[in-house]
């Protein structure tokens, strides 16, 4: 019968109070030196105080592969470090490399007591250090040892004692017992806790209580009370859940994740509770806030009481608003509208912010723009909550970016409207957009400005005035143009040369500010792009907090992406049809307009080759057009029959029409010739004796209009 094996424990090799290293190699280590014995067997030993050999056994444990560097280092009271310095030795200079250097200055020290006093005295003689350093021949540093450390004067009893902390106060010490708070709060009973702050002398992130009173100025927490009221009964309440946001940026952690990367008790010394609190707890509490609705209303409060602050301390800086969007790429995985991203080059799914600024590039107010919405459309949509947040019907200047370019006056909502904001008491400021004609270079006149900060400015500038065109009614809009002289870009350089100049355009509606202060004006909008930079760094601006989605709202009017598509490719087509028609007016007038005492004979053939490009812009080759696409076509009394006119006008039959069928009044020539002319048909004449060409043939002489 065989028998079963069994497994043998396996025998300790390593000698008594070793310390293991990995699973084949011991170190033991006494006072009489140390040896490392490698599964049972002795392999390195060495003296007391024989550091190169305690280093090569070291070293060899690691180059023999006994054990990994790691457990080696922890084994002889090592960094991985100094292990890996001790082999790059060995290797370098061999074992006398691993012997012990004396460290610090190889010779005697120069601060003799000849020295010293000598030192001494020329302090005394009020000779500074630099100076002592120099005649002795030692280092500012030597020097400053030398020289024996000042004693206090004893303070006289008509001095104040000087604030610090006391001899007898804590360090740190435990904060306050929140033990009969936190099963209240968790049962409900509890609103919130209440701020209790421990006496320490050295606090971690103290330094952030600093920005308490510039969140006081901000009204950040009587807004939010005013608003919300308070959250449900819990240990944190309102104002601890705001003063823990605000801090924890503050502290370079902006996003509610970043607080795993805080001490929790560190941060809830600053909050005078016993620790901060967690992701959970945050994203649980700001979700209750969302949820409310009332977010708009929290940030009009505080735009009003920025607006209040500044009108009590700077009504200048009330002047000035900027308006910008600021554009969030997300991340998540539902499917939202993409954006242009201006700085990655390409549309991506994101989310559309609309900021709005001082005139020291602060922030007022933001709203999140609604999906595909312009700046023009956010413009007009944000007059209101502007003049909420003034308080009076004084008038502002709005500064904005080209993007909300827009001069028509009572334009629908999709454009913000430059005229509609001077009629609601704003005036613009903004870079003029579009393709423009250059001002006359004799108007521009040189003006030097000084800024705030006292930079001198010397720019080349014209102020004129524009008439923009605002509807289909010859309706135009006065707006103040100012012109700058600026150097070109690369490409005008490479073509006209270094010295190659430009001319852009600022448009204005203020007329009482100077021309400096227009120009001025629209270069600090940049401060909101700067503002956007630095928050973009500390602050992770461009970063969502959260994935989640809301469902858009149905009722929510926004243009049909199918009927855009074909407006635009109505628009197209009425373009070229325009482009050939002027073509084909300017053929056939020069056709029909022979030079003095000359004659000119037009066939069908040469007619239909000078029309050909129009009849293939209408898309039916061989018929000649009867109107221009989006006007209506006239109506007739019947088939084939021309329109008779109504009583005091003539009838249409009555007068020549035009080879392309638009009718020519005698004494009103048509829009698309530049002169009067009459087309007069005549009967063909051949003076060849073969028989006439079956086509009908015109000949035209030149007259002049009644």
């Amino acid at each position: 019968m065989m028998g079963v094996m069994t497994t043998q424990q396996l025998l300790p090799l390593a000698p008594a109070g070793a310390v293991l290293i990995g699973d084949a190699a011991a170190l033991v280590a006494d006072d009489d030196g140390g040896r490392v014995f490698i599964r049972g067997e002795l392999c390195f030993v060495w003296d007391a105080g024989d550091d190169l050999g305690r280093r090569l056994a070291a070293v060899q444990l690691v180059r023999i592969k006994a054990a990994r560097a790691m457990a080696v280092a922890t084994a002889f009271g090592v960094t991985t470090v100094t292990l890996w310095r001790w082999r790059r030795e060995l290797d370098t200079a061999g074992a006398q490399g691993l012997a012990q250097d004396k460290r610090g200055p190889k010779g005697p020290s120069r601060l003799t007591p000849t020295v010293v006093a000598d030192i001494a005295s020329r302090r005394r003689g009020g000779a500074s250090l630099r100076a002592i350093a120099a005649a002795v021949g030692v280092s500012t540093f030597s020097v400053r040892r030398a020289l024996p450390e000042p004693t206090p004067e004893p303070a006289t009893p008509t001095e104040q004692p000087q604030p610090g902390p006391q001899a007898d106060l804590p360090v740190l010490p435990p904060p306050a017992d929140r033990d009969a708070e936190r099963p209240a709060a968790r049962w409900g009973k509890l609103t919130h806790a209440e701020p209790v702050f421990t006496p320490a002398a050295r606090v971690p992130l103290a330094g952030l209580l600093l920005a308490i009173p510039a969140l006081e100025a901000t009204a950040l927490l009587p807004c939010a009370t005013t608003v919300f009221g308070c959250l449900r009964n819990g240990f944190y309440g309102l104002d601890a859940m705001l003063l823990e946001g605000v801090l924890r940026a503050l502290a370079g952690q902006p996003r509610a994740e970043g607080s795993t990367r805080i001490d929790p008790h560190a941060l809830g010394r600053v909050l005078g509770l016993d620790r901060a609190p967690e992701v959970k707890t945050i994203r649980a509490k700001i979700t209750a806030l969302a949820a409310t609705g009332r977010a708009g209303e929290l940030l009009a409060a505080m735009a009003a009481a920025h607006v209040a602050r500044l009108d009590a301390t700077d009504p200048d800086l009330l002047a000035v608003f900027y308006v910008d969007g600021h554009v969030r790429a997300y991340q998540g995985g539902a499917k939202i509208a993409k954006t242009h991203l201006s700085r990655l080059k390409f549309p991506a799914p994101a989310t559309v912010e609309t900021w709005v600024s001082d005139a020291s590039g602060d922030p007022v107010l933001v709203v999140m723009a609604h999906p595909g919405a312009s700046l023009a459309m956010e413009l007009r949509r944000l007059l209101p909550d502007l003049r909420r947040a003034v308080g009076d019907t004084r008038r502002v200047l709005v500064g904005f970016d080209r993007g909300g370019w827009s001069p028509a006056l009572g334009a629908p909502p999709a454009c913000g409207g430059v005229a509609h904001m001077d009629a609601q008491g704003f005036d613009v400021l903004t870079w003029r957009k579009g393709l423009t004609d250059d001002v006359d270079p004799d108007l521009f006149t040189g003006l030097t400005y000084t800024d705030d900060t006292g930079r001198s400015h010397q720019w080349r500038v014209a102020d004129t005035t524009v008439d923009l065109p605002i509807g289909d009614n010859d309706q135009v809009f006065t707006m103040r143009q100012v012109t700058l002289l600026v150097a070109g870009t690369k490409t005008s350089r490479d073509t006209d040369g270094q010295d190659a100049t430009r001319q852009i355009h600022i448009a204005a509606t203020r007329g009482h500010l100077s021309p400096e202060q227009v120009i001025y004006r629209m270069g600090s909008r940049w401060r909101q792009e700067n503002y956007f930079r630095y928050a973009r760094m500390h602050f992770d601006l461009d970063s969502h907090d959260a994935q989640a989605t809301t469902e858009d709202d149905p009722t929510r009017m926004v243009p049909n992406p199918a009927k855009k598509k074909a407006h635009q490719q109505v628009l197209a087509a009425r373009a070229r049809y325009d482009r050939a028609l002027a073509a084909t007016d300017a053929a056939l007038l020069d056709a029909v307009t022979p030079p003095t005492g000359q004659s000119a004979l037009i066939s069908n053939q040469h007619h239909d080759r000078l029309t050909a490009d129009l009849r293939k812009c209408r898309g039916q080759p061989g018929r000649r057009p009867s109107h221009p696409p989006g006007h209506p076509r006239p109506a007739t009394t019947g088939p084939g029959q021309p329109r008779t006119a109504g009583p005091g006008h003539p009838d249409e039959a009555d007068h020549p029409r035009h080879p392309h069928r638009r009718v020519q009044h005698r004494h009103h020539p048509g829009p698309s010739h530049p002169r009067p002319h009459r087309v007069r048909p005549r009967q063909p004449r051949s003076t060849h004796p073969h028989p006439p060409s079956p086509h009908r043939q015109r000949r035209s002489t030149p007259t002049t209009a009644c």
